[in-house]
């Protein structure tokens, strides 16, 4: 019996290790990954087993990535659900520019658009399909699917199934059903962001059978968090926008007037600024969310209704112009930056007006349970702000988890000593909670500061709170240095907040505080220090190839239709301005270079290096380590020779044949631009140097004149310099048949 156990232990290892190189082989050749990330292993492979997973990871762990590559890998179609249009557009966007067959069902599609997509689950082809809840469960979409072969499904943003989560959506709920529709396909729930009551709700809501729940770490290292009382906003905001000029940001801010004032005043300081908020028009909303993920604005202001539904990996910091309603809420706000593992900033400020506004909010609920947790979770987001504790042990702390940090996390306020410690806290503390029992304890916060700093206030002289002794005590700190005391009091139990008008009582501890037995901690900010973060993820990249390498895609994202993460991340364009290639053949060890993009745009991006070298004396084709900063984890994937996808294949064959694009895109029945793409890069591969071939000789000439009149880096202005008349793909094989003649006369 033991030898017969041992012998299936082994057997299960062994098909474990035959589907992990499997899976590194696929995250190599679609994405362009090396090795796993944290736990993207044993999620991927609960998914190649069959066996039901919850996985919790932060936002930028590679979540999508672990349902992604076994779906790749399984024989049949996934059915993900994503609750947000345009994060399944951006998702299906992204994963056909890796050569992987995807689609969505929405409400944006058109009829036809939809019996196409019906067409290609019938025949087949989809490796995955993308469903909001609320379509995903209708009994006609159910009956549709049986007929499909579904390898698994995959839900993501699970939290919103909970009650006990900060952003519960009641279609969710009804996902239950899938079980029971699909009993062979197993669930996998994805979350970044679920306390350990969520996750058994989870679990429970989505009837997950002997599920494995794996929970990453929370923390994000490469975030810098820092938290201020607010001040004069606009200045600290222009502040923080001002350290990543050109760079992409999301202010956010509770209230729709809130956004439509900020955006309104980032405008007239000459930022590039939109807002984006529920109570703009559905199309209004569509064209400013685009205008970002496109990078056509580098800002974004916006209640919470912006970002879930955002897949941008390439925002460089979130700022909070006001205080978020709860801990979750700004785990997944802020996650929103730095989702492409490159430093970020997440900049928070706040003043007790925050407080009052969502206590307003929450009292509107009627359910009573409803209410006493949202409180407790503001109270939880209040102490987060006033603690002086490191921000990341707080925020892990907050999910259960520890961090080892021995030293500070390096990458917040308090740790980076952006405030400093108040020698005489004891005293300080006294004078605050001292004036506290002098009103009576029946003032606010922002009332006994101004009675502490001596104000003139007609209501303070009204009320004689200007003969107290203990008025204008703290007259030569500022408002805010006194109300962050206060809170800081207030967070650490000397004080407390009573009745509907929040107004400040001492607590028990507060009276040892006035008899001396017990000191608080107090802080205050001190002028901040630039501060390097995460240097050596810019170490040794040229910063001017670096933007010009961004404008090369940009121009290849307007051509394509996508956004511009979607060609190439960020820490793919520093590992080219770091290690400069010049030859196509090598771009494979270059982080995030999957095979179907080297064919695609390896060859435009290998010569904006090269000419920009030459132009400002760089050295090139510096040599690749196989480990580096960013790309290794887990499990390594072996190197892969370039090869032709079986997708293009297709295309290569017909290509060879000598048939036309049109002819091909009749045969294969695809757009002339998507049979354009193939082309390219059976031009390349093949090392054909004659456009000819495809192209009427005249038009070849008219453009290898303009090509070299006003040179070749960009299409768009070829394009406009023949007034238009030859199209983009003419010019784009032109000039790929030209660069495999520059390559040819070098070799």
């Amino acid at each position: 019996m033991t030898e017969q156990t041992d012998n299936e232990t082994v057997a299960v290892a062994d098909a474990a290790d035959d589907h992990a190189e499997q899976l590194l082989a696929a995250i190599k050749q679609y994405w362009g990954y090396d090795s796993f990330r944290p736990l993207q292993r044993e999620a991927m492979l609960g998914a190649m087993e069959g066996r039901d997973c919850l996985t919790v990871l932060p936002t930028g762990g590679g979540k999508s990535l672990c349902y992604q590559a076994p779906a790749v890998c399984r024989d049949g179609m996934a059915v993900v659900v994503s609750p947000l249009i345009a994060l399944m557009k951006d998702q299906v966007d992204a994963l056909t520019e890796c050569g992987i067959p995807a689609a969505f069902v929405n409400s944006s599609l058109t009829a036809q658009e939809r019996l196409d997509v019906a067409n290609r689950v019938r025949s087949g082809e989809l490796k995955m399909l993308f469903a909001a809840p609320e379509r995903l469960v209708q009994p006609r979409t159910i009956e549709f699917l049986r007929e499909a072969n579904v390898s698994f499904i995959a839900i993501d943003e699970a939290h919103c199934i909970s009650n006990w989560g900060h952003d519960f959506r009641p279609e969710y709920r009804k996902l239950n059903c899938l079980r029971e529709a699909f009993p062979e396909a197993s669930i996998h729930a994805f979350t970044a962001t679920a306390t350990e009551q969520v996750r058994q709700d989870i679990v429970d809501q989505l009837d997950l059978r002997d599920a494995e729940v794996l929970v990453g770490s929370f923390d994000r290292p490469n975030l810098l968090y820092r938290v201020e009382r607010r001040s004069d906003a606009m200045s600290q905001i222009r502040q923080v926008i001002d350290r990543h000029p050109n760079e992409s940001g999301i202010v956010y801010c509770i209230s729709r007037s809130n956004v439509e004032d900020t955006a309104a005043t980032l405008k007239t300081f000459g930022y590039k600024a939109l807002p984006y908020h529920a109570g703009l028009e559905a199309e209004q909303r569509r064209a400013h969310q685009e205008a970002f993920i496109d990078e056509k604005v580098d800002i974004i202001v916006a209640t919470v209704a912006f970002g879930m539904g955002i897949d941008k990996s390439n925002v460089r910091y979130v700022i909070h112009a006001e205080m978020p309603r709860s801990i979750e809420a700004y785990q997944q706000e802020s996650g929103r930056a730095g989702r492409d593992g490159l430093e970020a900033e997440c900049y928070l400020i706040y003043s007790g007006r925050d407080i009052n506004t969502w206590e307003f909010l929450i009292n509107q609920s009627d359910n009573e349970d409803n209410r006493k947790a949202s409180f407790a979770a503001l109270g939880g987001m209040e102490r987060f702000c006033s603690s002086v504790t490191c921000r990341h042990q707080q925020l892990v702390g907050h999910f259960g988890q520890t961090l080892d940090h021995t030293t500070g996390c390096g990458a917040c306020d308090v740790c980076l000593n952006e405030v400093e410690t108040v020698d005489d806290a004891l005293v300080t503390a006294q004078k605050i909670i001292s004036s506290v029992y002098r009103q009576e304890q029946r003032f606010g916060a922002d009332y006994t500061a101004q009675v502490l700093r001596g104000s003139r206030n007609k209501k303070v002289r009204h009320n004689k709170h200007d003969q107290l002794s203990t008025y204008g005590l703290l007259k030569h700190e500022s408002e805010a240095v006194v109300r962050g005391w206060i809170d800081q009091l207030l967070s650490q139990g000397f004080l407390k907040r009573s009745g509907e008008h929040s107004v400040i009582v001492i607590t028990e501890e507060g009276n040892r505080v006035l008899k001396g037995d017990v000191t608080p901690s107090l802080a205050r900010p001190k002028t901040r220090q630039t501060v390097q973060s995460a240097a050596d993820k810019w170490e040794g990249v040229d910063r001017g190839l670096f933007d010009a390498l961004r404008q090369t895609r940009m121009d290849i994202a307007d051509q394509r239709g996508v956004p511009p993460y979607v060609i190439f991340g960020d820490m793919t364009l520093r590992e080219l301005a770091r290690y400069r290639p010049t030859s196509v053949d090598v771009l494979l060890k270059i982080y995030g270079i999957g095979q179907l993009k080297l064919e695609e745009f390896g060859a435009a991006f290998v010569a904006r290096i090269a000419e920009y070298s030459v132009e400002h004396s760089l050295e090139t084709d510096l040599t690749i380590p196989a480990a580096r900063p960013g790309t290794t984890v887990t499990n390594v994937a072996k190197p892969a020779k370039p090869k032709v996808s079986a997708k293009s294949g297709q295309y290569f064959d017909l290509f060879a044949q000598g048939l036309t694009r049109d002819e091909v895109a009749l045969q294969l029945d695809r757009a002339t631009s998507t049979v354009t793409g193939h082309l390219a890069s059976y031009i390349r591969l093949r090392k054909c140097d004659d456009a000819a071939r495809w192209i009427p000789a005249d038009i070849v000439a008219r453009v290898d004149k303009v090509i070299d009149d006003i040179g070749g880096d960009r299409l768009k202005p070829i394009f406009e310099a023949l007034e238009e008349s030859v199209s983009y793909d003419d010019i784009r094989i032109v000039s790929t048949c030209r660069a495999v003649r520059q390559e040819n006369a070098d070799e």
